[in-house]
């Protein structure tokens, strides 16, 4: 016999699911952190390697805009920590998951276009630029494909469960 003090209220079920929901993506981005901070540490010392006089002008500017997304793949992805650590006992854990999840679907896409941007600058400065081109654009193609076209398609023959959406 459940007791009317067991049963669990609607809000005590949206807490929990909330709070799995937060904890699931932060340990997500656990993984997802450490590469883009390795990522962005690697980048930012580029400059300071010999061979990073040699680049064209074309090649320092793609650099500076793969640096510049790679701090932002690296931002948005450490967000969602900071949004916990800033609100979680405030009784925002709805606002947290909503916009965590934003800011790591956000870091997602900056890293697949500076990861891309990164095999385009590599392949342009030991191949030519056409061979960059097509790297460039296959990776950006791969990341797009795995990272939302295959959940995106393999959710629609999926049973449907709220409950377990973020």
């Amino acid at each position: 016999m459940t007791l009317p003090h067991q049963i669990d209220h609607p809000h005590d079920i949206n807490h929990k699911r909330l709070t799995r929901n937060l904890h699931e993506l932060l340990q997500e981005l656990r993984v997802t952190q450490t590469g883009v901070q390795i990522l962005t540490g690697f980048l930012l010392t580029l400059p300071f390697s010999t061979r990073f006089a040699d680049l064209t002008s074309t090649q320092r500017h793609v650099y500076l805009a793969i640096l510049t997304g790679s701090v932002i793949a690296t931002g948005l992805i450490v967000a969602p920590v900071a949004f916990h650590r800033m609100l979680f006992q405030r009784g925002q854990r709805p606002w947290i998951v909503k916009n965590a999840n934003r800011a790591a679907l956000a870091g997602l896409l900056s890293l697949a276009l500076t990861t891309s941007g990164v095999v385009w600058l590599v392949f342009d400065l030991v191949t030519d630029p056409l061979t960059a081109h097509v790297a460039g654009s296959l990776s950006l193609l791969f990341f797009v494909t795995l990272w939302a076209a295959v959940p995106l398609v393999g959710h629609r023959g999926a049973p449907s469960n709220r409950s377990h959406d973020h």
